[in-house]
């Protein structure tokens, strides 16, 4: 049986389409399907149902996927245990970071990373929780952090940190004073420049309105920290956002941020990883380091208990 066959097989089972897995696997489809029918082929049974909608696995393709998983899987820890002889742990980690987090921790956490893992390869990539999740549960990545995930059988989460969420709007004249907090109620009343939902953040001030009986006033409605910023500046209404979101931006000072009271807003940021693999060694060792690369950045607000 082929690694890589077996490899391509998994992926396209977990991700129910021949279309997705090649995007993932970077690989043309055709090719694809034809190292998958191979495997059929050389195993004599039929893996996938295909459909219009994509792919479904019979009951010889669930048996196979589970151990493939594990398969696939020894594998890796076999790397990671040579690597171990050489006196380092190796393998490749894929992390995950909501853009105002991986603004303030992509550069401590790859240098930490190369003086503890130098054998190790990482990729880092930056995305909204529900886009994140999703590359949890397909294989793209190993490790993210997620803000305010729903509980699920399928993640394994631990709070890493809580994060005040702040009124940010556009930094008034000077002279012109401006009240140093806002309560809730009084946020419901201004324009808000909000991600659409079910991005976390956006939860959190509709649940948080709710308790209080009143909802957010919705100017536009927009995806992108960067892009929320820029139309703040720009003058189309406030955000809700944590303080450390502005360090995406090349100019913090354009900007003024408030305090929201009665109640406050919290963001729980939660270090996730897919419940349906066994973590390596190396990724392990990887959940440790964001754990202390997050203290060392955000101080004690870090590993919350």
């Amino acid at each position: 049986m082929d690694l890589k066959q077996l490899e391509y097989f998994v992926r396209v089972a977990e991700l129910g389409s021949f279309t997705r897995a090649a995007g993932v696997l970077n690989i043309a489809q055709p090719a694809l399907s034809r190292q998958v029918r191979l495997l059929e082929v050389e195993l004599r049974q039929n893996l996938l149902l295909r459909n219009g909608r994509g792919v479904t696995t019979t009951e010889a393709g669930k048996l196979l996927l589970e151990h493939g998983r594990g398969i696939l899987h020894q594998v890796e820890r076999a790397r990671e245990d040579l690597g171990r002889v050489r006196g380092a742990l190796a393998g490749r980690v894929a992390v995950g970071l909501p853009p105002s987090i991986a603004k303030m921790m992509t550069v401590p956490l790859t240098r930490a990373f190369r003086k503890r893992l130098p054998n190790a390869a990482l990729s880092i990539s930056e995305g909204l929780t529900i886009s994140m999740q999703e590359g949890l549960l397909t294989g793209r990545l190993d490790i993210a952090l997620l803000y305010n995930p729903q509980p699920s059988p399928e993640l394994n989460t631990q709070p890493l940190m809580d994060e005040e969420l702040l009124l940010i709007g556009p930094r008034p004249p000077k002279g012109k004073a401006t009240a140093a907090a806002l309560s809730l109620r009084e946020v419901s009343a201004l324009p808000l420049v909000i991600p659409s939902r079910p991005n976390a953040i956006r939860m959190v001030v509709e649940t948080e309105m709710a308790g209080i009986g009143c909802k957010p006033e919705i100017s536009l409605e927009i995806d992108g920290v960067a892009a929320i910023l820029d139309l703040v500046a720009d003058g189309a209404g406030y955000a809700i956002l944590p303080k450390h979101a502005l360090a995406t931006t090349t100019r913090p000072e354009a900007y003024q941020a408030r305090s929201i009271v009665n109640p406050h807003l919290v963001s729980r940021l939660t270090l996730a990883t897919a419940a349906g693999r066994t973590t390596t060694m190396t990724q392990q060792a990887m959940v440790e380091l964001i754990q202390q690369v997050a203290g060392e950045v955000f101080g004690a607000t870090a590993n919350p208990a």
